[in-house]
């Protein structure tokens, strides 16, 4: 019987872990001043607001351009392009599907491809 329980046991945690490796990530993209990404630069206008690590194309088609981060809120960051300054929502509605192995932390407010070509899918809420 207490074999029984120790196989149980280890079932379980096992499956939880699985569960939560295999779901979408929370599309959240922790940055700090200073960093490096890739954001799209077709202006305030453009609803995709894509920010990746990798160098790509956003939802809208447009190459994602240099910029760097020179503000972090609770939920935006403000992104330097040039001489101009933009903010973004640090909060995806899409994330790359990768997973946690993701190297390109694609995140956008619209469906498409992440920098490193997989498709995006919708993040968790949490």
């Amino acid at each position: 019987m207490k074999k029984f329980t120790v196989i149980a046991f280890v079932l379980v945690v096992g499956l939880a872990a699985l569960l939560i490796l295999a779901s979408p990530t929370s599309g959240k993209m922790d940055l700090k001043v200073g960093d490096s990404v890739y954001a799209c630069n077709c202006g305030t206008s453009c609803p995709c607001q894509t920010i990746s690590t990798k160098p790509g194309k956003c939802h809208c088609g447009s190459d994602l351009a240099a910029a760097t981060v020179v503000k972090v809120g609770e939920t935006t960051a403000d992104l330097k392009f040039g001489e101009e300054t933009r903010t973004f929502s640090r909060v995806g509605k899409y994330t790359c599907g990768c997973g946690e192995s993701c190297t390109c932390k694609t995140i956008s407010q619209s469906p498409g491809k992440c920098g490193c070509g997989k498709d995006l899918i919708e993040a968790d809420e949490g």
